[in-house]
C-alpha cells in the first residue's frame, strides 16, 4: 500500500442510535509498493516507461494534469528504486505514495449545541452571506450519504476513486460528519447548522472502509475537483507536506480554489516548511485552547473548533465528532462564504483574507499551534464586503462542570486531590469547590485542580461540589461526590 492517510478524527460519540465508537490517531506510513514521480516534462513517453522498467516498476495509474505517475515495485526493492529515481536528472521528484488515515439564528434543532458557531461568529457571517449553491465544496473522503436530510439537497455529482465509479455512497461517516460540518442545510427546523449552509457539496470517495486512503488518490480527487468547477476542496487528512499533493494544491488554486488540510492528530510537530497552496489546519477547544493531541509545527496556517463538533453522520443522524479533520470544514466553510461574497477572488486571496481575520491566540501574530489565529467567518467576510460591527454575542449557555476525581465513594486521607473537567461555548471564568456545602476555594485556571487539606476534617462522609461560571454571568454545578474519610 502506498502512504494511505487515515482521517485526522479523534473520536465521534452518536446522537440519534445511542452508539459510540473511538479512533486513535495514526501518523502517515509508506506503502510498501508505490511510489510518485514526475518525469520532466521533455521526456517522451516512450522513455519515461523505458526508464520505469529499468528499474523494476510498472506504472499503474497516472494524475491527470500534473503529470504525475504511480508506480508499483516489489516491496523488497523500493527503497533501492525510490533512491536510485530521487538521483535520476530525468525527475522533478521521486516520493512514497502515503497511507493516510482520516485525521444569522438558526432554527435547526441542535443548533444551541453547535458552540464553535458562535465561537467563530457564523450567526453574525451570515447577516453579510449564507453562500452560493453555484460555489461546491469537494469534500474529499470515504463518500457522503445522499440521502442524509441535511444534506440531500446539497449534493452535486461527484466521484468514487477507490472503486473508480460514480458510487459516492459513505462506507465509514466520517465523510458524511465532515461534510455537514462545512455545509448543512440551515434553517430547516432539523438537525444542524454549518458554516457555509447555501453552498453545495461534491463527494469523492477516497477512503477504504476503514477510513485509509493513498495521497495519490487524494491528489487525484483534488485535481479533478479543479476540473470540475469546484471553489473549495476539504482534505480531513494529515497530507500537506509531500509533493504530489502540494502540486495538486498548486493546480488547484490556480484555477481560483482554496485547498483546506487537516493538521493531524498525533499531537506532534510537523518541522517541514510551510505548503503555501494549502491551508493547514489546528484545533481548538471551546476555551481556544490547544487540544493535546492536535497537531502543530511550522507548515501550520491558522486554527478552528474541532472538539465535540455536532454534525451529520449515517443512518440520517447526528454526532458529536472530535479532531482536526473537523476544524479543516470549518475553515472550508469560511473560504467558500468569501468566495460566495467575491466569486472574482483567487484561491490565494481568499486564503490570505482568512489568515488576516483570524483571532490571534497564542503568541502574538503567527505561532506553530495557532498558525495565524482561530478562523472567525464573521470578520473574513467583513473584510471583503463591509458591513456594520455587530454587538456582542449573547450568550445564554452555562458551563458544564463536572469533578473526575476523587470518584464516587473514594475514600480519603489527609490530602485530597480534586481535579474538575469545566467546558463552555464561550470559556469558562472561574470555577469553585465546596465541601460539605461551604466555599472552599475558587480559581480562574484551566484545568481546574485543586487540594483539599482534610487533615482536621471530621471521620466519616463529606461532599464535594463545584460550580462554574463564564464571562456573561452563567453558571451550573457539578455532580455532588462523596467521600469517606
Amino acid at each position: 500500500m502506498s502512504l494511505m492517510a487515515k482521517y485526522s478524527r479523534g473520536s465521534a460519540l452518536l446522537i440519534a442510535g445511542g452508539m459510540a465508537f473511538t479512533s486513535f490517531a495514526e501518523a502517515p506510513k509508506e506503502a510498501p509498493d508505490r511510489i510518485l514521480v514526475r518525469v520532466k516534462a521533455h521526456i517522451s513517453e516512450g522513455d519515461a516507461q523505458e526508464l520505469h522498467r529499468s528499474h523494476g516498476a510498472s506504472q499503474i495509474d497516472e494524475i491527470t494534469g500534473l503529470r504525475v505517475r504511480v508506480l508499483k515495485v516489489a516491496p523488497q526493492a523500493r527503497a533501492k528504486v525510490l533512491a536510485a529515481l530521487q538521483k535520476n536528472p530525468n525527475i522533478d521528484f521521486a516520493e512514497p505514495d502515503l497511507i493516510i488515515k482520516h485525521d444569522g439564528t438558526a432554527n435547526d434543532y441542535y443548533f444551541p449545541s453547535q458552540w464553535h458557531l458562535s465561537k467563530i461568529q457564523a450567526p453574525a457571517a451570515w447577516d453579510l452571506s449564507t453562500g452560493s449553491s453555484s460555489v461546491v465544496i469537494a469534500v474529499i473522503d470515504s463518500g457522503v450519504e445522499s440521502a442524509h436530510a441535511d444534506l440531500a439537497l446539497k449534493l452535486v455529482p461527484g466521484w468514487n476513486f477507490y472503486d473508480n465509479n460514480n458510487n459516492t455512497a459513505d462506507v465509514n461517516g466520517h465523510g458524511t460528519a465532515v461534510a455537514g460540518t462545512a455545509a448543512a442545510s440551515v434553517n430547516n427546523s432539523i438537525g444542524v447548522a454549518s458554516v457555509a449552509p447555501n453552498c453545495a457539496i461534491m463527494p469523492l470517495r477516497v477512503s477504504d472502509a476503514s477510513g485509509y486512503a493513498y495521497e495519490s488518490r487524494i491528489a487525484k480527487a483534488i485535481t479533478y475537483a479543479a476540473d470540475q468547477g469546484a471553489r473549495v476542496a476539504n482534505v480531513s487528512f494529515r497530507a500537506s507536506t509531500g509533493s504530489t499533493v502540494k502540486s495538486a494544491a498548486q493546480y488547484f488554486q490556480n484555477k481560483g480554489g482554496v485547498v483546506v488540510v487537516s493538521s493531524g492528530n498525533e499531537g506532534a510537530f510537523e518541522t517541514a516548511t510551510d505548503n503555501p497552496y494549502v491551508l493547514t489546519v489546528s484545533a481548538t477547544d471551546s476555551n481556544d485552547a490547544l487540544p493535546t493531541w492536535s497537531n502543530r509545527g511550522n507548515n501550520v496556517d491558522l486554527s478552528a473548533p474541532g472538539v465535540s463538533i455536532l454534525t451529520t453522520t449515517r443512518g440520517n443522524t447526528y454526532a458529536s465528532w472530535t479532531g482536526t479533520s473537523f476544524s479543516a470544514p470549518v475553515v472550508a466553510g469560511a473560504a467558500a462564504l468569501v468566495i460566495s461574497a467575491k466569486p472574482s477572488m483567487t484561491g490565494a486571496q481568499v486564503a490570505d483574507v482568512l489568515k488576516k481575520s483570524t483571532d490571534d491566540l497564542g503568541s502574538a501574530g503567527w505561532d506553530t499551534q495557532y498558525g495565524a489565529g482561530r478562523v472567525n467567518v464573521y470578520k473574513a467576510l467583513h473584510q471583503v464586503v463591509g458591513g456594520t460591527t455587530p454587538p456582542p454575542i449573547a450568550d445564554i449557555l452555562p458551563p458544564t462542570v463536572v469533578i473526575t476525581a476523587p470518584t464516587e465513594g473514594s475514600r480519603i486521607s489527609t490530602r485530597v486531590s480534586v481535579a474538575v473537567k469545566a467546558t463552555d461555548n464561550v470559556g469558562v471564568k472561574k470555577v469553585e469547590l465546596y465541601v460539605d456545602g461551604a466555599l472552599l476555594t475558587s480559581s480562574a485556571q484551566s484545568p481546574f485542580t485543586t487540594t483539599w487539606d482534610a487533615k482536621k476534617a471530621r471521620t466519616g462522609a463529606h461532599t464535594l461540589q463545584t460550580r462554574a461560571f463564564d464571562a456573561a454571568g452563567n453558571s451550573s454545578w457539578s455532580q455532588v461526590v462523596t467521600v469517606r474519610k
